[in-house]
């Protein structure tokens, strides 16, 4: 299923975030805490693991300066 959203094109994918971040609305606070807690430790395991890669803070904020000019 995701491999089917990111073959979808800029537009449709950007429709598709929208719908998805709308339907998180209809989350109670608690849901929603518990939901941001599930990808946060998510996350975490997976720069653990080594399955993702971070990105140093100020390299980060360099990029955020750069784009916003």
């Amino acid at each position: 299923m995701l491999e089917q959203a990111l073959d979808l094109d800029y537009k449709d994918r950007a429709d598709l975030a929208r719908w998805l971040l709308d339907s998180l609305e209809d989350l109670s606070p608690e849901e929603y805490e518990r939901a941001w807690l599930e990808v946060a430790v998510r996350r975490a395991e997976e720069l653990r693991s080594g399955k993702a890669k971070g990105i140093p803070v100020e390299e980060v904020l360099r990029d955020a300066e750069s784009r916003l000019g």
